[in-house]
């Protein structure tokens, strides 16, 4: 990814109580990676709490939010990622995360929600008019959105800015993610999804060819 002085490189991810911890694992851990990142330093992940407070993931790990969703501006955003977490399906308490990612879709930046937040775009109408999956169609269906029909099975969907997956799917999840950000080329974005959903041995070569070994 070629970022110039202008370009975009800041990544949100929302944390909030219950996070799905594994979801996002393979995602930010290669974002912040200088070894997986094409530009090293290109990007930067910074954590995106309802308040100051340090919020608790489902794994029982404390986050201190770098910032607020209050604070958070679009400018120089990259791409805004929201986790799965038992509060999307428990009342309407992360709603405001929802609205963020209509601000970020409205402002053309990106962005990628797993699990239960995809329910938190659907019922914003995020997923009206936009290809996209869940951990089931029943599951969005009973948000009461418009978007039924465009429902895919697929491990994850990404479509004009909005990408999403279901629970089981954090390679997946990740792989689009990195696409959208052009972390790396088609080839090794291939052999790195290879690698680490099917332990394909021979998508090494390809990354070790590319300075990813």
């Amino acid at each position: 990814m070629d970022t110039g002085a202008n370009e975009p490189s800041t990544v949100y991810l929302a944390v909030y109580d219950t996070l799905a911890d594994w979801e996002v694992g393979h995602t930010v851990a290669h974002l912040n990676s200088p070894r997986w990142q094409r530009s090293p330093g290109s990007l930067a992940v910074r954590t995106v709490g309802p308040d100051p407070d340090p919020v608790t993931t489902m794994g029982g790990v404390r986050i201190l939010p770098d910032t607020t969703r209050a604070e958070v501006s679009t400018e120089g955003a990259a791409l805004l990622i929201l986790p799965g977490a038992t509060l999307w399906d428990t009342g309407d308490r992360l709603a405001g995360f929802g609205k963020l990612a209509r601000r970020f879709v409205e402002a053309g930046v990106p962005v990628a929600a797993i699990c239960g937040a995809t329910a938190g775009l659907a019922r914003e109408g995020l997923l009206d008019d936009r290809a996209h999956t869940s951990a089931a169609a029943g599951y969005l269906a009973a948000t009461g959105y418009a978007g039924g029909g465009h429902y895919r099975e697929a491990d994850a969907v990404a479509d004009r800015g909005v990408i999403t997956a279901g629970p089981t799917e954090p390679v997946a999840f990740a792989r689009e993610v990195f696409a959208q950000l052009g972390l790396y080329e088609p080839e090794v974005l291939d052999a790195w999804y290879r690698l680490f959903a099917h332990s394909d041995a021979s998508a090494f070569e390809v990354l070790a060819a590319a300075g990813h070994e």
